[in-house]
């Protein structure tokens, strides 16, 4: 198997960078990403409940493996204080190899490793 064809990027938009830095620490240290950026803050406009909101936020980008989008989505959504918060997961197509391979092994499960 290819690892490095397994690779994604989930993205997320925070209230702010508590948030963002919380989130992603739970996500890094229970290895359901490899790593996560956190870039801000950014200016977000949108319609929520009939209303045009101008609001600032923050975005973490997570790099892991396919294997765990489905954990990841669910551990951001547990812990995101948003009803309906932004996740999406992008697919990485390509890339330096052994930087697809070290994202690929430092997302595993330590349980099943």
């Amino acid at each position: 198997m290819n690892q490095t064809s397994q690779a994604i990027t989930i993205y997320c938009t925070t209230p702010d960078t508590e948030t963002a830095s919380r989130i992603g620490t739970v996500l890094v240290s229970e290895h359901l990403v490899a790593c996560v950026n956190i870039l801000g803050p950014m200016r977000s406009l949108y319609h929520w409940n009939g209303v045009l909101h101008d609001e600032t936020e923050v975005v973490f980008i997570a790099k892991t493996n396919a294997l765990r989008q489905s954990e990841g989505i669910a551990r951001i959504k547990e812990l995101h204080p948003y009803e309906c918060p932004c996740i999406v997961v992008l697919p990485i197509i390509g890339g330096y190899a052994d930087f697809l391979e070290w994202i690929y092994a430092n997302s595993l499960d330590p349980l099943k490793k």
